[in-house]
């Protein structure tokens, strides 16, 4: 759904506006939520799970892209900072839910406070960027302009390489944490949701940290390296915590989640390289296939666990993942201070 959905809702917010997607999809999932709380059945279940990743798909995309152009420049970083930092707070925020109101009533929850989000969102403006362009000739919200030229080709697949290490990190160390336990010989095992909420709680913090670095160094390329490689330094001590203790094993889920949380700057990255008439088809496609990504990942760890084992599987994985996200860094250009008023030539 959220594939599907990164799709329909990036083309739309180029074709339409920023605001008509962002309520769009926020009304979409929390509806889809709110019937989830209802169902009896497993296919209900999906169906309404995959309308929800569908609706899911576009608010980030559209609320970067709105953030991106309506602040300025010099300080866009900040922006950006707290939306999605505020955001990833929701994953802690569900794990505590869960727990202690059961799944019906979480569903309920998160469908009310998506609803309540779409009426604090009615006084939001359209970008005046994207103003500009909505009643002229330009060709606007073309997936296949991304590929019509080699420059833009490469810069669309540095984009999500960059992005695929943070959910080999959400994907396989933290849902398959207490299989990653039980290797390690931890004399108690991890509990999966325990280990996502840490991870999360830690990612919102890295959001908050990796934007502030970014305005600092003026940067958003040194600031996406410093993370890049701290959560490379972080995995190999995940994988290395033999006979670790639980409050020990959860501290280092925060930590990879910390330098993990670099999701702000690498959404902000993917809106600052392309033109106003594809922007917000980019900023959204991109989050969502870096989500998507997880799919070969997972099936690229399954195929080396037999062989090498739950932790020397997840070593090879990582260290392929973490290589292709600093060449894909190497292959992007600075977009700290860049000036988004401009469009993309069709070719």
């Amino acid at each position: 759904g959220m594939l599907l959905g990164g799709l329909l809702w990036g083309i739309l917010g180029d074709k339409k506006g920023r605001l008509s997607v962002l309520f769009g999809s926020i009304a979409m999932y929390s509806l889809a939520n709110v019937a989830n709380g209802f169902v009896h059945s497993v296919p209900a279940y999906a169906v309404l799970r995959f309308i929800a990743g569908v609706g899911l798909a576009g608010e980030l995309g559209a609320g970067i892209t709105l953030v991106c152009e309506l602040m300025p420049k010099e300080t866009r970083g900040y922006g950006t900072m707290v939306v999605a930092g505020v955001g990833i707070v929701g994953g802690v925020v569900a794990g505590l839910v869960g727990d202690i109101f059961g799944w019906r009533n979480a569903y309920f929850i998160g469908g009310a406070m998506g609803l309540a989000l779409l009426t604090l969102r009615l006084g939001v403006f359209e970008s005046g960027i994207f103003d500009k362009v909505k009643h002229s000739a330009v060709k606007r919200g073309d997936f296949f302009m991304l590929f019509s030229s080699r420059e833009r080709v490469v810069k669309y697949l540095c984009c999500i390489l960059l992005g695929v290490p943070i959910w080999f990190v959400i994907g396989i160390l933290a849902t398959f944490a207490p299989e990653f336990g039980k290797a390690l010989e931890m004399p108690v095992l991890p509990a999966a949701s325990r280990s996502v909420m840490w991870l999360y709680a830690g990612c919102a913090l890295g959001d908050f940290a990796s934007g502030g670095l970014s305005q600092l160094l003026r940067s958003r390329r040194k600031t996406a390296l410093v993370f890049v490689l701290a959560t490379a330094a972080s995995c190999a001590l995940y994988l290395n915590m033999r006979g670790a203790s639980l409050g020990a094993f959860y501290a280092v889920c925060a930590l990879l989640g910390f330098f993990s949380g670099y999701w702000a700057i690498f959404v902000t990255i993917a809106s600052e390289q392309f033109g106003t008439n594809i922007r917000a088809t980019a900023t959204t496609t991109v989050p969502n296939f870096v989500r998507g990504s997880l799919v070969a990942v997972s099936a690229l760890f399954q195929v080396f666990k037999p062989g090498a084992g739950i932790l020397g599987a997840a070593a090879i994985v990582g260290a392929f993942v973490f290589a292709l996200s600093l060449l894909a860094l190497a292959g992007l250009r600075e977009t700290f201070g860049k000036d988004l008023d401009y469009l993309e030539p069709h070719i």
